[in-house]
């Protein structure tokens, strides 16, 4: 029988709020970047990026909190109708730090928190039927509620063939035997602990802790004999983590020797952070498990992916794709430092991103030197330029909302400054909008970036939905000292918005004093691909022929196949140059939509700055012409939607 989900992850839903200064104490630590955390809920991450289906059941804060760690889930394909919300309780919180390669200080705030207040009535046999296994946490088996929750929840997977995984998940301050400061304290035995837990392995199908782990939960430091009492309670698969040197799996009796188990080899990596790693392992060995693959593979994924995690930063986001695990399996890496193979990291970049634009259709305002000219000849200020910038957000409000086909909605964005638009951004932020700002000094050439700040600094405080993006003035036929000068702000632009979790588009508009044929865009795109630099996106003036569209398409697809696309941009084009464009643009599934400002809106701004046009006069006009060139697009495409199949 096919049911909805192949795990449900019950238990713990997080906000992890990572140090970023490593070597340090967490008393030292002067910023934190935000991450989903908990490991039922990196879990439930992990296995949804290796194409499983997992739901949540878990609880959430009515609060900021709540709705970052509900919306994450989401939007990384993990179901949240179980995800309840609690009225009185908030979210819950940890702080972590990377300190050295042994210490990982961590506290966590999880004083009557919302995910500790499942109760049974937050379970349902629907639920545990409609999901091919149950994943438990150790953690919610300490506190008298939600051990009855998990048992509930426990009796009902039982009786619909539902199968029953617990993840001992031992973390000693959450059960009451360590100060809250010692929230990275990984073991203390306890008997009162140990007769806990075995009254829930009985009804295990899979146990998977560390070696403390099975300790705890066989009650004895002896890993051999904690085995044999577990084996006793359950005939389930028993696994043993053990870091770097891979795993142990006993799918039947225990032997005389740990390693006579069936043993799945670690891989050798340079270890940055341990934390998550577990969870890690978990989505990889559930990715083979509940597809009834044999146990070594079983292993050889959840190895793998645990090694990918403890190479990284963070949890949640560190957890590995399926084509990522595929291309580590298949050819490994050239360092132990797994971080700084940038083939690698670039795939997990490009596979893990949440948000999916099939095509876009963009107004792009962001220009600064023109308003700067068009205010100075009307004698207007910089007020008046972001008092006619809100016109035209209002004026792409409109048509995203009139454009959207029954039952969709309009994939809109714009392309906005900071300069004059500081004030508007805030209000396309969170709403759905592809978002970009521009980098780029204007009509700098080489290459220089306009914020105050370094790049890396001004890329920091942007909100992660909005696009860096920069516009070049690149001939491939520049000499190449000013080539050099150009590609080097690029890969600065590329390691700073990787490094803040931005993606970023690069446009690229050849000097018009030099001479340009259908080979200066696919060369210039060649170029700065074997620097090294991958853009998220491009945004290109229409190519000149088929032809030239086939070789841009082409020199995408060999550097880069998870590149997002192109994008047309307009450069004050007339309607009928634009329908050219989109015309020849249409039928290469490369590009994936405009980005058009003064084609839209240089009319309707000499109108308002001289006076021939009020508000609401000029909020139309753009309208109409943003409207217009959608419905362009639309019919370009969709006379060219078969070759796109």
């Amino acid at each position: 029988m096919t049911r909805a989900f192949d795990v449900i992850c019950m238990g713990r839903a997080a906000v992890d709020l990572y140090g970023e200064q490593v070597g340090g104490r967490l008393e030292d630590m002067l910023s934190f970047t935000k991450y989903l955390g908990g490991s039922p809920a990196n879990t439930a991450v992990g296995v949804a990026r290796l194409g499983l289906r997992p739901a949540m059941l878990t609880r959430v804060g009515d609060e900021h909190n709540g709705r970052f760690v509900r919306q994450t889930l989401a939007a990384e394909g993990v179901d949240v109708s179980h995800v309840k919300t609690d009225p009185r309780r908030l979210t819950a919180l940890v702080f972590l730090g990377i300190q050295d390669r042994e210490t990982f200080p961590l506290i966590f705030y999880r004083d009557n928190c919302a995910d500790m207040a499942i109760d049974e009535a937050d379970i349902t046999r629907e639920q545990m039927a409609s999901a091919t296994a149950l994943l438990l946490s150790g953690t919610h088996l300490s506190q008298p509620q939600t051990y009855r929750a998990c048992m509930r929840a426990v009796e009902l997977a039982r009786e619909s063939g539902t199968r029953v995984v617990l993840d001992i998940d031992y973390r000693p301050v959450l059960w009451g035997l360590t100060s809250p400061g010692m929230g990275e304290q990984r073991f203390v035995p306890s008997h009162q602990v140990s007769a806990h837990l075995q009254t829930v392995v009985p009804s295990c199908d899979l146990v998977v802790g560390t070696e403390e782990e099975i300790h705890i939960a066989g009650g004895s430091s002896d890993t051999l004999a904690a085995l044999r009492r577990l084996r006793e309670l359950t005939d389930g698969t028993l696994v043993v983590k053990r870091g770097p040197m891979g795993c142990v799996v006993f799918d039947g009796p225990i032997p005389e020797r740990l390693d006579d188990g069936l043993r799945g080899p670690g891989f050798p990596v340079d270890v940055y952070n341990v934390l998550g790693a577990g969870d890690a392992f978990m989505a990889g060995f559930l990715r083979g498990w509940l597809k009834d693959e044999p146990l070594d593979r079983c292993c050889t994924y959840a190895n793998a992916c645990g090694a990918l995690v403890v190479s990284r930063h963070g949890c949640a986001p560190a957890m590995a794709s399926w084509q990522e695990l595929q291309q580590f399996l298949a050819v490994g890496s050239h360092t132990r430092r797994l971080r700084e193979d940038v083939a690698l990291e670039h795939l997990h970049r490009v596979t893990t991103r949440t948000r999916q634009w099939d095509e876009l259709v963009i107004l792009a305002f962001d220009h600064r030197v023109q308003f700067d000219e068009l205010a100075a000849r009307h004698g207007a200020g910089a007020s008046r330029i972001e008092d006619f910038k809100r016109l035209v957000a209002e004026a792409a409000r409109r048509v995203a909302h009139q454009e959207a086909e029954p039952g969709s909605r309009l994939e809109a964005g714009m392309i906005l400054d900071s300069r004059f638009g500081a004030d508007i951004l805030p209000s396309l932020t969170g709403k759905g909008w592809w978002v970009a700002r521009p980098v780029e000094l204007p009509g700098s050439r080489p290459l220089r970036f306009e914020p105050e700040l370094p790049l890396m600094q001004e890329l920091r405080s942007w909100p992660g939905e909005h696009v860096a993006k920069c516009l070049v003035a690149y001939h491939p036929d520049d000499p190449q000292p000013l080539r050099d000068e150009q590609l080097r702000h690029l890969d600065e632009l590329q390691r700073a918005s990787v490094a803040t979790f931005h993606e970023f588009l690069v446009e690229i508009v050849p000097p018009r004093e030099l001479p340009a044929d259908d080979s200066t865009l696919p060369r210039a795109l060649q170029q700065i691909y074997e620097a090294g630099i991958r853009p998220d996106w491009w945004k290109l003036p229409p190519a000149g022929s088929a032809a030239a569209w086939q070789r841009i398409a082409e020199v995408v697809r060999v550097h880069d196949p998870h590149c997002r696309g192109v994008l047309l941009l307009g450069l004050e084009a007339s309607e009928d140059a634009l329908r050219s464009g989109f015309e020849a643009a249409a039928t290469h599934p490369i590009c994936r939509g405009f980005a058009v400002g003064r084609s839209i809106f240089a009319e309707a701004a000499a109108g308002w700055f001289a006076g021939r046009l009020g508000d609401a006069e000029a909020i139309d006009d753009i309208a109409q012409r943003y409207a217009r060139l959608i419905r362009l697009w639309r019919e370009a495409r969709a006379g060219h939607a078969t070759s796109l199949v």
